[in-house]
């Protein structure tokens, strides 16, 4: 056992000597969750808005401040016709306008009734889509806040409520996928060229001819990847909460064993992979273009599951990142506990364990 520790002590060593490993060990999840938190994010804010006001009367106004006001939304222009509205869209200068038509006060005082119009660039479907949704909440809620403080006929209005993401920020959706995205690329790409090194120096032969057993071998040589990507788990979360104001709902102890778990599946498969590639670039192009497109793309992270043809669904089973995913957005963003989460554990743990003897048997045959 001292001889074990003394290897992993040693391993250790070798890790923090190389500049460029530690870049990219600690380097990777903290540029990954700023990136993917701020600049890749899907959601919507300082909507540069053009509005078209034919009413000019005081309802109109206060639309126009309660939208402004908004973090959502920047009021950047007036216009006085729908051609000069055109040429606003023409030019770029907004994504989406407010209509308000002549007499909108009368409407609502006799009528009872009134239209606004948006018109959004829809030019990129999904961003109008969100765009006018936000859009409509705010002259919905502005319309509630109306009839609370005048009487109105009899109506049927349908209410909409977001679970677990009133708000529809990006960091709920894109935190989990980084997280299962960093550990797999971590642990999978760094243990598979760790062992492909010795077998190119020569020095894994002579470790595996010496009295100290193989299986502690790989326990040692996987060992630090365990340890540093649940401290890189660590960062992320703390990243999450402090920069993203995502609150972690679930179970902390929970999301740290089922990500010990997803961690140690990601290692075998490093394992695996150094079984058959030869040099460390062939064994870092296995590991990226086998664990990296499908995690991004059959994980649900991305692309939704739900919408994909029958062969990729299926295909989707057997990439550990999936169950993972689900297991991660379940603990973090809903609360939920163990009773809801373990058929997708039950599932990441035989991975596990069928890839650990496999990548275990296949690392004996070929080193010995």
């Amino acid at each position: 056992m001292n001889q074990l520790f003394s290897f992993i002590k040693k391993e250790f060593k070798h890790v923090f000597r190389d500049k460029k490993t530690l870049l990219m060990l600690f380097g990777l999840p903290t540029v990954q969750i700023l990136l993917f938190g701020f600049a890749l994010t899907n959601e919507i804010k300082n909507t540069r808005v053009t509005v078209l006001n034919y009413a000019q009367d005081n309802t109109s106004s206060e639309l126009i401040s309660k939208i402004d006001n908004s973090k959502y939304f920047d009021v950047v222009s007036y216009v006085r016709s729908e051609s000069e509205l055109e040429a606003e869209f023409r030019k770029g200068n907004a994504k989406i306008a407010v209509v308000f038509p002549k007499g909108l006060d009368s409407d609502l005082k006799h009528a009872k009734n009134a239209q606004i119009q948006l018109i959004a660039d829809a030019s990129d479907p999904n961003s109008a889509t969100t765009i006018t949704y936000y859009l409509s909440n705010i002259i919905n809620e502005y319309n509630g806040l109306k009839l609370m403080k005048t009487p109105a006929p009899m109506q049927i209005s349908a209410e909409t409520k977001m679970l677990y993401n009133p708000e529809l920020k990006g960091a709920p959706n894109f935190v989990p996928g980084v997280i299962a995205l960093v550990l797999m690329l971590v642990c999978t790409m760094m243990s598979s060229v760790s062992i492909v090194k010795e077998k190119e120096l020569g020095t894994m032969e002579i470790l595996l001819v010496s009295p100290f057993k193989p299986i502690f071998i790989i326990i040692a040589k996987l060992m630090p990847y365990l340890i540093i990507s649940i401290f890189n788990l660590i960062i992320i979360l703390v990243l999450s909460v402090t920069l993203l104001d995502l609150e972690i709902k679930g179970s902390i102890i929970l999301l740290m064993l089922a990500s010990t778990l997803f961690i140690i599946t990601s290692l075998a498969i490093g394992l695996l992979i150094s079984t058959t590639a030869k040099t460390q670039q062939s064994a870092m192009m296995i590991s990226l273009t086998g664990m990296l497109l499908p995690t991004l793309l059959l994980t649900g992270f991305m692309f939704p599951i739900e919408n994909m043809p029958i062969p990729l669904k299926l295909l989707s089973n057997i990439v550990p990142s999936r169950w993972f995913f689900i297991i991660i957005k379940n603990v973090m963003l809903k609360g939920l506990g163990i009773g809801s989460i373990w058929k997708q554990l039950l599932i990441l743990f035989g991975m596990c364990i069928f890839l650990l003897r496999l990548s275990i048997k296949k690392f004996k045959i070929r080193l010995q």
